[in-house]
């Protein structure tokens, strides 16, 4: 079960990473809700990974605009 349950999270993270988000509030939700997913997953601080991700997101879209819109 805790396989089934990781390999879920690992498919809905994967698939956060590819919605990036056309506006900075949804970027920082989608990358927010991966890093979420993925401290999960690795059972660690869920929301240390939040923030992490969300913050990932925002400033990656924010250096490649082309590739999140």
């Amino acid at each position: 079960m805790q396989t089934l349950l990781k390999t879920a999270t690992l498919v809905g993270l994967l698939g956060g990473l590819a919605a990036c988000g056309e506006t900075t509030t949804e970027q920082a939700l989608y990358g927010g809700g991966a890093g979420f997913l993925g401290a999960a997953a690795l059972d660690t601080n869920v929301v240390a990974g939040a923030a992490a991700g969300a913050a990932a997101n925002v400033l990656y879209c924010d250096q490649n605009p082309g590739k999140c819109n």
